[in-house]
């Protein structure tokens, strides 16, 4: 008999196509889908919010209608777990934090550590799966007994910096179909081969915001105390008036309604004395930053100083840099030439070619 793998769907052309590619290839595949609590006409499939879970007695519910449908179309059953509980403590929770605290979070990384690759694949296990795929546009490399984690061959959709924290442990269970594909081919052959999404639209920046603006959310759900302050440029003149430190993040242009000789930038914020700072383009470029919980996707260098390619943002080119540890998970990162808007709450991952090597969030 034929192993068991588990697809993850979303209901969108990429997690179809992938199901699409493993039964393609003969697999025996299960479809495992789970609810943030967020969705438009969310119910709760669970009456203790997950809390068996904890208890790591995973349970397993009826698959929503529209979940169902997929898996007809697929010919394969998909079972859907709630992590409604679970997401709002580790990834809506940890989002809202981050802004209060003024930094900008990163969700996506955080739910692949906690949810997808971890939650998720346990629950996929409790159907006799012993690997799980999704339609991320990234690679896995054995090397010996490594994994190594490489970026997709699709430049403009590869998604391995939203990756760079998964462990050896899971990138070892993991299958990533698509990373071998460009996703202009992936469109043309599903329409050749009537595989069609109206579940969803394509993944949104963030998954779990419904409302019209970041500030609608916070509205909602984010029990924020609004504290007006004042707005400084970098000579620290009063130039203007804040609504909010929570309605800004570094780099940020819109909305700052102060004039000036052009147009100023976000360039800290302070939530001590809840003041905001701004300046021209030109002040967004550093060559530093500290670095915390560092992690290497293989093994922890046998070297204190390394140079590397380095992204701090998902959109960013890599650029050289040099990081010095300071001790197991941080460091110090240098640029050899300065960058735009590094952003504390951001994710550093490192590259050496296409490989991935570890990541650190920006201080």
């Amino acid at each position: 008999m034929k192993s068991v793998r588990a697809v993850a769907i979303s209901g969108g052309i990429d997690s179809l196509f992938t199901a699409y590619l493993l039964k393609k290839e003969g697999h025996n595949l299960v479809g495992v889908h789970f609810l943030t609590g967020y969705e438009n006409n969310y119910q709760s499939l669970s009456h203790d919010k997950y809390n068996n879970f904890s208890k790591k007695q995973p349970f397993f519910v009826k698959t929503p209608e529209e979940i169902a449908k997929i898996g007809e179309y697929l010919d394969i059953t998909i079972k859907t777990i709630d992590c409604s509980w679970l997401f709002k403590k580790k990834i809506v929770d940890y989002f809202i934090n981050s802004y209060k605290n003024g930094k900008t979070p990163n969700p996506c990384m955080v739910c692949n550590s906690v949810i997808k690759f971890d939650i998720l694949y346990k629950f996929a296990e409790e159907t006799g799966a012993i690997s799980l795929s999704t339609g991320h546009y990234a690679r896995i490399v054995k090397k010996n007994q490594s994994y190594s984690l490489l970026k997709g061959i699709d430049k403009t959709k590869d998604q391995s910096y939203f990756l760079a924290f998964l462990t050896q442990k899971q990138l070892s269970k993991i299958l990533f179909p698509l990373g071998n594909y460009l996703k202009k081919d992936i469109i043309k052959f599903a329409a050749k081969n009537k595989i069609v999404s109206d579940f969803k639209k394509e993944s949104q920046d963030i998954c779990f915001i419904n409302q019209n603006s970041y500030k609608d959310f916070f509205e909602t759900y984010g029990k924020f105390d609004y504290k007006p302050g004042e707005i400084y440029d970098i000579n620290k003149k009063l130039v203007g008036m804040h609504n909010g430190l929570h309605n800004y993040t570094v780099g940020q242009r819109k909305g700052i309604n102060c004039p000036g000789p052009k147009a100023y930038y976000v360039l800290k914020i302070d939530v001590k004395k809840n003041i905001l700072i701004v300046g021209f383009k030109d002040n967004l470029f550093r060559s530093e930053c500290n670095l915390s919980k560092i992690s290497w996707v293989i093994s922890a260098p046998d070297t204190s100083i390394l140079t590397l390619m380095t992204k701090i943002r998902y959109r960013h080119t890599p650029a050289e840099s040099k990081l010095t540890l300071k001790d197991n998970n941080t460091g110090l990162l240098e640029f050899r030439k300065p960058q735009k808007a590094i952003t504390p709450g951001q994710a550093a991952v490192f590259y050496k070619g296409d490989e991935i090597i570890g990541a650190g969030w920006i201080e």
